[in-house]
């Protein structure tokens, strides 16, 4: 299948030089990107060769599809349950636990379709899961039906509270907690072998684990050493919150990043889901490790994670840290739109630090997209637009209010438009969403059925009642 898209207004390439081109053409073979440059040249040297579709450019622009480097489609059916008073650990321990523990395996599967129309829609190609409270073959299945390119895996800790608090169930307890570490690095190491590299490589399985308090140091060190074996990453939640840092310290003398590199635990295969806490020191420490953090801005809002405050981020670009840009979960952060995170990360940091070129358009797109599919150890084939790379991307309607009139295309990305002027989300050469519909999927039922198994699961894990307990102590004292 040759597909050519003619005359597009712009194309951001998102290359090593960030190659913004103007009037240019694209040609897709098959799943991949087989030409790419200026329309004149593209039509020279294709001149005589047939294509099995044209589409015209004219009123369109073209970029690289975003790549979510942090999300919990697990959380989908709780969207805008939690309320926005909470701190990290409160939000987790007292909320977020109490609807894991009542969710079932058709919750999951059905809160993961809906979670990826949501993602196509905006623009997401490529996602990175925290994984299934159950079994990673839940996501996969709801991958396989929409066409998605993701990494998803089996949600895992091993340090069990001495006492359950509130709405934590024994059953929750039972398949979310492990014996110990080697337990369950075990089953995380049976779930890469059977679930890597599945749906022709679109699906992609990796050794994931909690983090934090629920999780000893020797399962954040095996998972990273387990996922290095395997030839694949790990991710997991670390120094979300100043909380967490704090605590970290009065028991162990350092902050969480410090602590797990002490063991060795900090490696070029790990993706630090927020890392909102972390020192000057810690910066230079994952740049000279090679790890990845995944930004989550509109958490960090939410939460009050204390980005603009404490948050090291510019520091880590400049630095050479791969920083990518995550939605976290609906509950969390209220959405899964990436676009939303490119405007809130390019305006944050200008307006806290009052350096208006301290994180800019430019920084925002590459962390949605190249960036993020570093962090991903997928940049050999997505994040950016280049021949020989897959065709993942996202077609703008540039015949819509938002880009009405415009000079600058990048400007006009992160500041001007929105999710509404896009028109079509390619991954693999195909269009998985367009005609504003996800394809393959009968989106209305989808909502229907969510509708009815989120309003059940709340009732269940009691988050629909009063007394619902906004701060903790849990963690705070012993191991």
């Amino acid at each position: 299948m040759r597909t050519l898209i003619e005359n597009l207004n712009f194309a951001f390439t998102v290359d090593k030089n960030d190659t913004v081109l103007r009037n240019a053409s694209v040609v897709v073979e098959n799943d991949r990107i087989a030409d790419i440059g200026a329309a004149g040249d593209v039509a020279s040297r294709h001149k005589g060769k047939s294509f099995d579709k044209v589409i015209d450019g004219t009123m369109l622009g073209i970029c690289p599809g975003f790549v979510d480097s942090h999300v919990h489609l697990s959380e989908t059916l709780s969207r805008a349950v939690f309320p926005d008073n909470l701190n990290t650990r409160a939000w987790v321990f007292h909320w977020a636990k109490p609807f894991y523990a009542h969710i079932t395996e058709e919750d999951e599967y059905w809160g993961a379709l809906l979670g990826i129309t949501e993602m196509l829609r905006c623009g997401t190609t490529c996602f990175l899961d925290m994984g299934s409270q159950y079994d990673p073959g839940i996501v996969i299945r709801a991958m396989d039906k929409t066409g998605i390119r993701g990494i998803t895996g089996r949600h895992a800790a091993d340090n069990r509270p001495s006492e359950l608090p509130r709405g934590w169930t024994e059953e929750m307890a039972e398949h979310h907690f492990f014996p110990d570490a080697q337990t369950a690095l075990k089953v995380l190491e049976e779930n890469v072998l059977r679930y890597n590299n599945t749906l022709d490589g679109r699906a992609r399985c990796w050794v994931n684990i909690e983090g934090k308090e629920p999780c000893s140091l020797e399962l954040h060190v095996g998972a990273v050493a387990l996922a290095e074996k395997l030839g694949v990453g790990t991710t997991y939640h670390l120094a979300t919150s100043i909380e967490e840092a704090k605590v970290c310290e009065s028991k162990y003398g350092c902050w969480p990043i410090t602590r797990v590199d002490n063991a060795g635990g900090i490696r070029k295969n790990l993706v630090i889901a927020h890392g909102a806490a972390v020192s000057d020191e810690e910066v230079k420490l994952l740049a000279e490790r090679g790890a990845s953090v995944a930004f989550c801005p509109c958490s960090s809002f939410k939460l009050g994670k204390g980005a603009t405050s404490i948050g090291k981020y510019p520091e880590m670009v400049r630095a050479g840290v791969k920083v990518g840009l995550g939605t976290d979960g609906v509950s969390a952060a209220g959405n899964m739109n990436l676009m939303r995170q490119m405007l809130v990360v390019a305006g944050m940091f200008k307006d806290a630090r009052l350096k208006p070129d301290i994180f800019t358009a430019r920084d925002a797109l590459r962390a949605a997209t190249i960036e993020g599919a570093r962090a991903l150890m997928w940049d050999d084939e997505i994040g950016s637009l280049e021949i020989g790379k897959k065709a993942d991307f996202i077609l703008f309607d540039l015949d819509h209010v938002e880009w009405t009139p415009f000079y600058d295309p990048l400007q006009a990305l992160v500041f001007s438009a929105s999710t509404a002027s896009i028109t079509q989300t390619w991954v693999d050469g195909k269009a998985v969403y367009v005609d504003g519909k996800v394809q393959g999927v009968d989106e209305a039922g989808i909502r229907r059925k969510a509708r009815e198994l989120a309003a059940a699961a709340v009732v269940r894990a009691g988050l629909h009642e009063e007394d619902v307990e906004t701060t903790t102590t849990l963690y705070d004292e012993g191991n």
